[in-house]
């Protein structure tokens, strides 16, 4: 069973009197397990899509299932034109926040440390928000084996502005992960680093969606995420253009350029848009 699914999943935004439609009628499945690419220019709608998956927003009309939890109980599922506002009832909020802390972590391209916490203070913070039933000596064993894994435990008790760019998001990569939540969404991860760093920080993700069979998700323009992923979801204008599952990722340099080839066209696509096509992008989408 897939551990995400969306089912014909649209989003319309209210600008003025016009409405835009940043994601029209998207369905797919996720596997347990995958290093997924959702890709795409600027207003394709791939953060939209990827802010629904992780409950930040809601659709316009559609399903989204987590782990065959249907999130919304078919709220969204009838005719669009009479729904109400997108204000959801106090008991489902609450739901949709255990779902998104027991099955969901993030990792932003803007790191988002809290600046006062050091190292393992920062990783620390979400379990005490959390219900997670952990002994003190649980926690601490477990935060270290991350600190471990992505190579900061000689930095473990400083401050987010003693760390490198890299460092940084290594932080944040183990903050997503210490709930243990099976799936990881990721919003241009690769975006604030320079290459070399953001090939390191790849390498890592891709060696814990190997060990640890944790799900990531990427809305990426980076053609070596594209590259490396096992799943490739292509955007444009909204529409899923391209949905292919391959058996293996791969990193060789044939998959990479041929990556960069489809970016490269898709850039010269986003070149051509029409001044009246750009709204989605003022929106962020």
């Amino acid at each position: 069973m897939a551990i995400i699914s969306l089912e014909n999943v649209r989003k319309v935004y209210p600008l003025g009197k016009v409405e835009v439609e940043a994601v029209r009628g998207a369905s797919l499945e996720i596997e347990k397990g995958s290093f997924v690419s959702i890709a795409g220019p600027s207003g394709s709608g791939k953060s939209t899509i990827l802010n629904m998956i992780g409950l930040i927003d809601t659709p316009s009309f559609g399903a989204v299932k987590i782990d065959g939890h249907d999130v919304y109980a078919g709220r969204f599922t009838s005719d669009i034109k009479k729904k109400k506002k997108d204000i959801l009832p106090s008991k489902m909020d609450n739901k949709i926040t255990d779902l998104r802390h027991e099955y969901l972590g993030f990792i932003f391209q803007n790191f988002n440390l809290i600046p006062v916490l050091n190292v393992y203070e920062n990783i620390e913070f979400p379990l005490l928000l959390g219900k997670q039933k952990m002994s003190k000596k649980e926690r601490k064993e477990w935060i270290d084996y991350l600190i471990e894994k992505v190579g900061l435990t000689a930095w473990a008790h400083h401050k987010s502005n003693e760390l490198s760019g890299g460092q940084r998001q290594r932080v944040a990569i183990a903050r997503a992960l210490v709930t243990k939540a099976p799936v990881i969404l990721a919003d241009e991860p690769t975006a604030n680093l320079d290459s070399k760093t953001g090939d390191q920080i790849l390498n890592l993700m891709k060696e814990i969606n190997r060990d640890l069979q944790t799900t990531f998700i990427f809305s990426t323009h980076d053609a070596k995420i594209t590259a490396m992923a096992g799943h490739v979801i292509r955007l444009l204008d909204g529409d899923i253009v391209e949905n292919t599952k391959i058996e293996n990722g791969s990193t060789n340099n044939d998959a990479v350029q041929l990556a960069c080839k489809k970016e490269k066209a898709q850039a010269e696509i986003e070149k051509q848009v029409l001044p009246s096509d750009t709204m989605s992008k003022d929106l962020g989408v």
